[in-house]
């Protein structure tokens, strides 16, 4: 791995220069404030019985199906689409540490766009002087499951990126592999059926990974190693499936 950061460094110049991510961070900033907004007003008009941190919190399947397929779109399609891969991997690097790279700098640039949305809260609470605006614990909870689940979104984005050379296919594969776990699982949670005689087996899989009920765990600050382990596992599963992923292009090219 000693040329990972090498790699990490150069993908992450590769993500800033590239317009999608300008498009992902506009999009993503823009409704975030108008979320931000809209709880501000909901909040000035009636009294509410949760802190604003867990509203907020509340929408992040939206920006995240948006986001992770426009950051990781290009890492590896776009790669193999122009051969330059191929290219990449004749040099002193392994398939590992270009996978990590690029899944690395995808997710520190989510990362960061989410952590920018603290500043919604500080300057509320700065102009405002109430200090119920910065309830630290549902905000802690709410970004440190954004960090975690993160993880994963972003590995899926990877993932889908290694199985096509088109980038608007990626896009779409990973839309589509998001939207099936987060709002497919919260849709199978609530069906009545799933729960009776022979579908409970699958009932506690579905409740294992239910990211809407992690979520409202992590902004009442019940940090679940369960949670965690589903995060972190998922994770290097995809990156593992994305390895192979490429590796196996590479062998049948």
């Amino acid at each position: 791995m000693k040329h990972f950061p090498t790699l990490l460094s150069h993908e992450i110049r590769m993500l800033l220069v590239s317009p999608a991510t300008y498009v992902a961070a506009t999009l993503f900033l823009a409704f975030m404030g108008l979320v931000f907004t809209k709880i501000l007003e909901m909040y000035s008009g009636v009294p509410q019985e949760t802190s604003p941190a867990n509203v907020f919190f509340q929408l992040f399947w939206l920006p995240a199906c948006v986001m992770v397929p426009l950051l990781t779109m290009k890492c590896l399609a776009e790669e193999r689409r122009l051969g330059t891969i191929e290219t990449l991997l004749t040099t002193p690097v392994t398939t590992t540490e270009v996978v990590l790279a690029k899944f690395g700098a995808a997710y520190l640039l989510y990362a960061a766009l989410w952590a920018s949305t603290g500043g919604f809260f500080y300057i509320l609470k700065k102009f405002s002087g109430d200090a119920r605006f910065l309830d630290s614990g549902p905000l802690f909870g709410g970004f440190l499951f954004i960090a975690i689940s993160g993880l994963f979104f972003v590995a899926i984005g990877v993932f889908a990126s290694s199985l096509t050379r088109n980038q608007s296919v990626a896009a779409i594969i990973s839309l589509v592999m998001l939207g099936t776990l987060i709002i497919g699982g919260n849709a199978l949670a609530d069906s009545p059926w799933l729960g009776q005689g022979q579908f409970q087996p699958a009932k506690s899989v579905i409740d294992y990974a239910h990211v809407f009920a992690h979520r409202d765990d992590f902004t009442r600050g019940v940090i679940d190693t369960r949670h965690v382990l589903f995060y972190a596992s998922g994770t290097v599963l995809a990156l593992i499936f994305s390895i192979l992923s490429v590796e196996t292009k590479l062998l049948h090219s």
